[in-house]
């Protein structure tokens, strides 16, 4: 596979949806012709002393338009150096990188917790089967609304402002639902509790690890995983979470 350019991306528009967290629409029409759900842009600062680019997952992709949708939280000085940035002002992305989601059609949870919400939203509305969206937050909501045109959607917060009081598989219980896949994305708790229980109910899952990543092409090493088979690139038991990733079946990996 040739490896990806860089390419000057312009912001259509941005904003604050929740505290902390901004929807940023970018003009990239090399970026969003060939991108799937579940992959991700690097973008990279224009401060130079910031040598490394900031992994964002996809949010959604409108290909007719040339244009990728990118919803982050802002966690460090690069993240917010992109949240000051205004429509018309342009930055370096490369993309699209890593694996996205295989599209089955079966009955599906789609499980997205905390900053690992946005990428469900392109899978939602790349399936063609019938989808139960289960979204877990800590506390303020974002994007669930975006959701119900696609499923039905299912929330569950940890103090109980909205759905269920618990996590997301505490709203799975609450409600018995059922699926015969699982999708996920968000942070390791939440995934490996999702993992085994698709392993004690004998369900297909595949998960979205998060990770920090530095070159996000697979040439580092720096954001590796366990992995149940030997990697042909490394000789040992590992995935590259930008490259073989960030998509994984569940039972593949260890985390």
């Amino acid at each position: 596979m040739a490896e990806k350019r860089r390419v000057r991306g312009r912001i259509i528009r941005k904003e604050e949806i929740s505290p902390g967290i901004f929807d940023m629409w970018l003009n990239a029409e090399e970026i969003a012709a060939s991108a799937a759900a579940g992959q991700f842009v690097s973008l990279y600062s224009e401060d130079e002393s910031r040598l490394l680019p900031r992994p964002i997952s996809i949010c959604e992709i409108d290909k007719k338009e040339g244009a990728v949708r990118l919803v982050f939280r802002v966690a460090g000085k690069g993240t917010k150096e992109f949240s000051r940035m205004a429509a018309g002002m342009e930055l370096d992305m490369v993309g699209p990188l890593g694996n996205g989601f295989p599209l089955q059609e079966k009955a599906a949870f789609l499980i997205g917790g905390g900053i690992g919400i946005p990428p469900m939203l392109e899978l939602a509305r790349e399936l063609n089967c019938e989808k139960k969206v289960i979204l877990g937050y800590r506390d303020s909501l974002f994007l669930n609304e975006e959701f119900r045109q696609y499923g039905d959607v299912y929330i569950a917060t940890e103090d109980g402002s909205a759905g269920t009081k618990g996590n997301v598989l505490d709203a799975i219980s609450e409600h018995a639902l059922q699926a015969d896949v699982i999708y996920a994305c968000g942070p390791l708790p939440m995934l490996r509790a999702i993992k085994l229980y698709a392993s004690l109910n004998q369900i297909e899952c595949y998960v979205s690890l998060e990770e920090r990543m530095a070159c996000g092409i697979g040439a580092c090493l720096g954001c590796v995983c366990q992995s149940k088979e030997r990697d042909a690139h490394t000789n040992v038991n590992n995935k590259r979470i930008c490259k073989e990733g960030p998509v994984f079946r569940a039972d593949e990996v260890e985390f």
